[in-house]
């Protein structure tokens, strides 16, 4: 008995200290996949095509458990990995093939350039093992084609985090975002970051413009924004509004008509406050912005997205 009152401080302290050390060894945040100022190349592992010019890219990490290290709000860097394509075989195939891989070589446009492009996950780092980009491929567009011509199988390379969003729980009562097209992306990442953080009870009002119903990222009938935004506004009702907006409805459409007026931002976005922030495109949104006095509030209230 003596023996037991002699070692019970002992073994308290190591059990103690064991169990600090196994804390902090699983609840340490996993260190990111992604580096700000080197390039990485990860592999397209599965591509679903979602309409005749969007497609979703799954892209895997270097292990199940391995995150991308992006914070709430910021964008990669993407620079399409070249996949030399010849029609030769055997061992001069093989070769080409590991210069690729070694040397990095990397697609250039037409004009001799390389393409890169800042792009927003619509994952988040709770996604462990692989990162998603869904994609609106322009006709034009220099980094469309590359992204139109990839095949599981090949590479991105990768590069970030980049931007200027900052986001910590608490920052604001609301928020109140402006999107068009595919720049709903980060907006979306926002919200779910947000949203599924129970401690956090901030507020978000969303108005989402587009041309036509097709034309609604993350639709219902091919996936795309509609039907995962409105599992975000059923599942956290009071919390998350999104008001669509189209240019061409179709028939027995009942939410916005044409483009996004003042009336429309006055109706279904908080108005300017000190505890108010605000999101939107400026080369898409900064007329509205000015008529509701956003661009008038402080620096520190107003992320501009750029991406997309």
């Amino acid at each position: 008995m003596d023996f037991l009152e002699e070692h019970e401080i002992p073994i308290v302290i190591s059990v103690f200290s064991v169990s600090i050390v196994a804390f902090l060894l699983f609840s340490k945040k996993p260190k990111g996949c992604i580096d700000p100022d080197k390039y990485r190349d990860f592999k397209l592992v599965k591509r679903t095509q979602l309409s005749h010019n969007v497609a979703k890219f799954r892209f895997a990490l270097p292990t199940p458990s391995s995150v991308l290290g992006l914070p709430i709000g910021q964008h990669i860097i993407c620079r399409y990995f070249y996949n030399i394509k010849m029609s030769t075989t055997g061992m001069f195939s093989s070769l080409i093939t590991l210069l690729v891989v070694v040397f990095k070589i990397r697609g250039t446009d037409s004009q001799g350039q390389e393409i890169t492009k800042p792009y927003t996950p619509t994952t988040l780092d709770t996604d462990a093992g692989y990162f998603e980009l869904v994609i609106k491929m322009y006709p034009q567009g220099r980094m469309s084609h590359h992204f139109r011509e990839m095949k599981e199988g090949d590479y991105l390379s990768v590069k970030g985090p980049k931007g200027e969003f900052k986001y910590r729980p608490g920052d604001a009562r609301a928020f109140g975002m402006l999107a068009g097209g595919s720049g709903i992306t980060p907006m979306f990442q926002v919200a779910r970051a947000i949203l599924e953080d129970e401690s956090d009870k901030t507020k978000l009002d969303l108005i989402y413009a587009n041309v036509t119903v097709d034309d609604i990222l993350l639709k219902a009938s091919n996936y795309v924004f509609k039907e995962e935004l409105d599992t975000l506004a059923t599942k956290y009702y009071g919390r998350f509004k999104v008001y669509y907006v189209l240019e061409q409805p179709p028939k027995g459409w009942t939410g916005g008509v044409g483009f996004i007026s003042k009336e429309m931002i006055e109706e279904h976005l908080p108005e300017p406050a000190f505890d108010i922030k605000v999101c939107f495109h400026p080369n898409m949104f900064l007329d509205e912005a000015k008529c509701m006095g956003w661009v008038t509030c402080q620096k520190e209230q107003v992320y501009l997205f750029v991406s997309d």
